[in-house]
């Protein structure tokens, strides 16, 4: 039952996580302020707005002007409701605080996803506010965990800072913050979301170069994504993984 009520709070979640996506990048308020059709400026009725449902009754486009609307806004929607349910299945009810936990980290990586992919950039007032959120999470629900958790986030942020230092091109700070971030809400399960975040922008990288050739190093790729790939993993298998490598390589 919690796993098929998250259902619907994800696709809630979501539609607000498009609509942080598109203002904060370009400064406007997400709190205040009825959504608007990008294109003629109407706004967007209540009954328009439900998530995924509205998309499909309109077919896609505008009730008003039949301009496209774009097919992100029902996917970040079911995307965030399948996280939210996997969360919920893998993570368990009992430590409500981790659930809390887990269920934010979505959020904030579903949403930073969508920013890095069309603007090529990580607000850090969605860093600051997800770094936050996970602040007053843990001092609720498991205040013990802080040294652990920042120890954490600082050696993560400062692994990425060097690699950042050493090839600028390939790294911004944003995906420093962000790492940085991830460590507040994973602790040492941060470590194997890093390392599939890195393997993962690895194997696409080498895809691309595979088909584009040279043409390939050239061309910019947000890192982003691949990160928050690697905290959803991190976040429902990271800490079984860490123990898997301690017992195994350093067992007894």
């Amino acid at each position: 039952m919690p796993a098929i009520l998250a259902i619907p709070a994800g696709m809630i979640v979501g539609s607000f996580a498009t609509v942080v996506a598109y203002r904060v990048p370009r400064h406007q308020s997400f709190v205040g302020g009825r959504s608007a059709c990008p294109e003629c400026g109407a706004t967007i009725a209540a009954y328009d707005n439900v998530p995924v449902l509205s998309w499909l009754m309109l077919r896609g486009r505008c009730r008003s002007c039949g301009a496209r609307i774009s097919a992100r806004y029902p996917l970040t929607e079911l995307a965030m409701a399948i996280l939210f349910a996997a969360s919920v299945l893998i993570l368990g009810t009992d430590d409500v605080g981790q659930l809390a936990l887990g269920l934010a980290l979505c959020a904030l990586l579903v949403t930073v996803t969508l920013t890095d992919l069309e603007r090529r950039v990580i607000p850090n007032g969605l860093l600051f506010a997800g770094a936050a959120t996970a602040v007053v999470i843990v001092a609720i629900s498991d205040p013990g965990s802080f040294v652990e958790r920042g120890i954490a986030a600082v050696a993560a942020g400062g692994a990425l800072f060097l690699i950042a230092l050493a090839y600028p091109r390939g790294m911004g700070m944003g995906d420093v913050k962000l790492v940085a971030v991830m460590g507040l809400y994973l602790g040492s399960a941060v470590a194997p979301a890093m390392l599939i975040g890195f393997a993962t922008g690895a194997v696409v990288g080498v895809g691309l170069i595979a088909r584009d050739g040279a043409a390939a190093r050239k061309r910019a790729i947000p890192f982003g994504p691949f990160l928050a790939l690697g905290g959803i993993v991190g976040l429902w298998y990271g800490d079984a993984m860490v123990t898997w490598y301690i017992n195994t390589f350093f067992h007894g």
